[in-house]
């Protein structure tokens, strides 16, 4: 079954569309390392931790060899053309020395033309312009609180009511405990009742502004508002979504975005 990321109902396999709210439904894959069934557009297995993107690419195949070029035929040398023979000047024209001979008549033709002088009577009044008034300079020295806030989002731990900030410059958020395969961004090791937490538990994948949540083949699994996330599925987020790490809801928190 696969459960739609939007409300968390069972479609059958295969399906590509929610049969709910026609939600788009996210298509699954095999893990290369080990086999376990993951999110296609994963960056990491959540059973093995495997780096779905460090794949090899296949090898770039071999270049054909270049064809031989194909020789140029010799071509007999061109017959040298007669000079044009210069055009004899007509007579009343004289040209400018630094203007060709057919644009002498040109000339010319302008010089002899009379250049007309406009008019102006004495008793026109003149039109009197009005002041333009200088447009007023932007004001640099505005409220700081007057400016473009961008959406932040964080993690309300309920348990301890201490508040974790999302990072804002990074796409997929690892939620966990130390270790040597994925180290988390956000370590839950310190938090009370944290040995319910496997060291690579859940992720979060952040798309433009929206978040989504997807369990990385945790032991004791995710929850979204007491629903259970299966793996390879991921749910969007919305503010006062409750996220719980592992089973009991003794590691909860509380999706804040702003």
């Amino acid at each position: 079954m696969i459960v739609c990321p939007n409300c968390n109902h069972q479609n059958p396999e295969g399906a590509v569309q929610c049969e709910a709210c026609y939600t788009p439904l996210p298509t699954s894959t095999t893990c290369p390392s080990c086999g376990a069934s993951v999110q296609s557009d994963a960056s990491f297995c959540g059973q093995c931790g495997f780096n779905l993107q460090s794949q090899a690419a296949p090898p770039d195949l071999e270049a054909a060899p270049m064809p031989s070029p194909t020789p140029v035929p010799d071509l007999p040398p061109l017959a040298s053309l007669e000079p044009l023979i210069a055009p004899e000047p007509i007579a009343g024209v004289v040209a400018s020395p630094s203007l060709p001979l057919t644009e002498a008549p040109r000339v010319e033709a302008a010089a002899a033309q009379p250049v007309p002088v406009a008019a102006t009577s004495p008793t026109a009044p003149v039109p009197q312009h009005e002041p333009v008034t200088p447009a007023p300079e932007p004001d640099t020295n505005l409220n700081p609180s007057t400016q473009i806030q961008f959406q932040q989002a964080k993690l309300l731990h309920q348990q301890t009511d201490s508040t974790i900030e999302l990072p804002s410059t990074l796409t997929t958020i690892h939620l966990g405990k130390p270790n040597d395969r994925i180290p988390p961004d956000i370590d839950v090791s310190g938090f009370p009742n944290s040995e319910i937490v496997s060291r690579i538990h859940a992720q979060l994948r952040v798309e433009g502004d929206v978040y989504y949540i997807e369990d990385a083949g945790s032991s004791n699994g995710t929850y979204v508002n007491n629903m259970p996330l299966p793996v390879g599925n991921r749910h969007r987020l919305r503010s006062g979504d409750r996220i719980a790490l592992g089973k009991g809801d003794k590691v909860t928190f509380l999706f804040q975005s702003s």
